[in-house]
């Protein structure tokens, strides 16, 4: 961004020298700096869109739109910027919009069944991407049609949808424990864990996979924590997963023992295990 700066300001130095040797107008010179700006700004638009808060990014897009309402490419960035912000409902709105845009794409249309995915408007978002054509066969697109399906109880669908996503990326970690909380909702646990083993094999820090491969082997009345990595909180905050399936599933003892051993692994105070213990152990001396 410095040496772009750098070049910006020597090339309008240029351009400056030049209107005064060669007696160019006034106009002339104004769409040579109109020129660098547009590189500038693009620029200045992507690093908006990647770094820093995405709220002071929301309220960049919105002063350049102020001054050029209709460019897709700044509609784009507010968009994309609100939702980053988890500003969901304003994010629906502003993709709403983008995807009115004469120039919007089938991009666009994805992106906004992912927000109305996010606020929970299931049936809109399953309308959006009914009309965009099948030709159109990116990772975003099959995992939010693994979700609808999901949602509709078309498992065989979503099972499909699914295994297409994760063959469209490179980082399946996300998809395969999306895939696996399927399963899991389906009490197919054996596969679910295979799957939820899959993800964190993929992605090691994938703490999510990480709790519900543990709640797939407590619904098998596994009670013995999976040989994965993991720091001493995900290990206490594991075994309190563990101990809440085992009195889920009946196995109170075990899960009493589970919720001691949560806590005296946990590196601090677990004070949602400590809750649990006692309101169990007051529960059954009643």
């Amino acid at each position: 961004m410095r040496q772009s700066l750098v070049v910006t300001l020597a090339v309008a130095g240029f351009a400056a020298l030049s209107a005064c040797e060669k007696g160019i107008d006034k106009d002339a010179v104004d769409r040579e700096f109109q020129g660098v700006n547009v590189i500038d700004e693009t620029n200045l638009n992507e690093v908006m869109l990647t770094v820093g808060d995405p709220n002071e990014a929301v309220s960049y897009f919105q002063r350049a739109l102020s001054q050029d309402p209709d460019r897709i490419d700044l509609q784009r960035g507010l968009a994309t910027s609100l939702v980053k912000a988890k500003r969901v409902s304003e994010g629906k709105v502003a993709w709403a919009r983008v995807v009115e845009h004469k120039d919007a794409t089938d991009n666009d249309r994805v992106q906004l069944a992912d927000v109305l995915i996010r606020s929970n408007d299931w049936d809109a978002a399953e309308k959006v991407l009914d009309s965009i054509p099948p030709t159109h066969e990116t990772y975003k697109r099959y995992r939010l049609e693994a979700m609808i399906a999901d949602g509709n109880k078309e498992w065989k669908k979503a099972d499909s949808f699914y295994e297409i996503a994760i063959g469209l990326t490179t980082t399946p970690a996300n998809v395969l424990n999306n895939w696996g909380y399927s399963k899991l909702s389906r009490g197919d646990y054996a596969e679910a864990e295979r799957l939820f083993n899959d993800a964190i094999r993929r992605d090691r820090d994938n703490f999510t996979a990480k709790n519900n491969l543990v709640l797939a082997r407590g619904a098998q009345g596994n009670y013995t924590l999976p040989v994965v990595p993991m720091t001493q909180k995900e290990r206490a905050e594991l075994l309190y997963s563990m101990g809440l399936a085992a009195i889920k599933r009946g196995d109170t003892e075990i899960g009493k023992g589970l919720l001691r051993d949560a806590i005296d692994t946990h590196p601090q105070h677990f004070e949602a295990a400590s809750r649990s213990l006692e309101a169990l152990e007051s529960t059954v001396t009643r």
